[in-house]
């Protein structure tokens, strides 16, 4: 007599325990779970994996197809990409307990990896154990965005340009850093329909081209907040998408002030040359020929009437041969080696034995040193 009472309804031996009392088991109901151990194991399976599994990537950046969209994963190779997609193709039985498992991959070329997966588990109080190959194939094609890049796609662009000059190397390239700044910020965030599609520069400044409206705003308001000036929009109508709605390219037109800082001008208000400090919003500087700070009026903003003189780095260094009074020293010309009385800006120091000064069609300045220069600036 068994000690259930109960009979394997496949076979018709014995069953020696009750299956309801099986730990792991489903009820009574289940028909698997009423058959004895020689006929449940005869057909079980611990583990069900797929034939093959097919692993999406993007051939230009590496990106990995998931579900219906494309992620960045960063992955130098893709075996553990493979190991990960085959972990979640693999099913494991709900009859199984302490379950276990290791992995190995076998590169079998370039596209093929072969995944041999052990599991092992505890099923009706027996410990079984089931070996798996999967086969892993990498399939290599262009992601959306990679694919609207290499199609020249761009939503906007920014047009650098500048007030009656042009922009200077180093704003055209602060300009192209900004942008792809912003860009790797977005895209850190996981949004990758940032990208910048072209960088192109002419005699007027440079044109950047980017992916969507609101990265080219980000980067003129970006340029205007280190440069100064202003920027201005504008939109083109180039098409309508699938459900009839307009779509636009936006133009965000950069003008940088016509003066940058570090410039050295002549207001010819009868004051004297000014070095230009700051050109957010009114422009202001420093009076070479007293020291005194200068701000253009409201009116000028940043674009006051003046005229070019220089660079302060157009500068040289000259003997200060002596200290008239509080308004007035003497240095040696550093052209005719003569000795000039010149204006004593309050910066001036009057130790020193040689001081930075410029020679231009107003006049002979002394310029701040760089000591100066980091003094009014803190």
């Amino acid at each position: 007599m068994t000690r259930s009472g109960a009979f394997c309804p496949r076979c018709g031996d014995a069953i020696e325990s009750d299956p309801t009392e099986r730990p792991g088991q489903p009820d009574a109901h289940d028909p698997d779970s009423v058959l004895c151990d020689a006929c449940y194991f005869e057909e079980f399976d611990l583990v069900e994996a797929p034939e093959r599994i097919e692993v999406r990537v993007c051939s230009r950046c590496g990106a990995v197809h998931r579900g219906n969209r494309w992620l960045d994963v960063g992955a130098e190779d893709y075996t553990d990409v493979a190991i990960e997609e085959t972990s979640e193709s693999l099913g494991v039985h709900l009859d199984a307990t302490d379950v276990s498992w290791q992995v190995a991959p076998e590169q079998v070329d370039r596209n093929t990896i072969r995944m041999h997966a052990t599991f092992s588990g505890v099923v009706r109080g027996t410990a079984v154990t089931e070996e798996v190959v999967v086969p892993v194939k990498v399939s290599r094609q262009v992601c959306t965005r990679c694919g609207r890049i290499a199609g020249g796609s761009y939503a906007s662009t920014v047009q650098v340009r500048a007030r009656d000059r042009t922009p200077t190397d180093d704003e055209i390239e602060r300009a192209e850093a900004i942008a792809h700044e912003i860009v790797a910020d977005m895209e850190a965030t996981g949004a990758r329909d940032a990208f910048v599609t072209e960088v192109g520069e002419d005699d007027d400044g440079v044109n950047i081209k980017v992916s969507t409206t609101n990265i080219g705003k980000q980067i003129a308001s970006r340029i205007v907040g280190e440069f100064g000036g202003s920027f201005s929009d504008s939109e083109t109508l180039i098409t309508e998408d699938e459900d009839g709605n307009e779509v636009y390219r936006v133009t965000y037109a950069v003008r940088l002030p016509p003066y940058r800082p570090g410039e050295i001008i002549d207001p010819e208000d009868d004051e004297g040359p000014v070095l230009v400090r700051s050109v957010q919003g009114n422009l202001k500087g420093t009076r070479l020929k007293t020291g005194d700070a200068y701000e253009a009026s409201f009116e000028a903003g940043d674009a006051p009437d003046a005229r070019r003189l220089g660079d302060q780095s157009d500068g040289v260094e000259t003997t200060l041969v002596a200290i008239e009074d509080d308004h007035a020293v003497q240095v040696l010309d550093p052209e005719t080696y003569e000795t000039k009385s010149i204006p004593r800006p309050d910066y001036l120091d009057a130790d020193a034995e040689t001081v930075p000064v410029l020679k231009s069609r107003a006049g002979l300045h002394v310029l701040p040193s760089d000591e100066a220069d980091e003094i009014n600036d803190e």
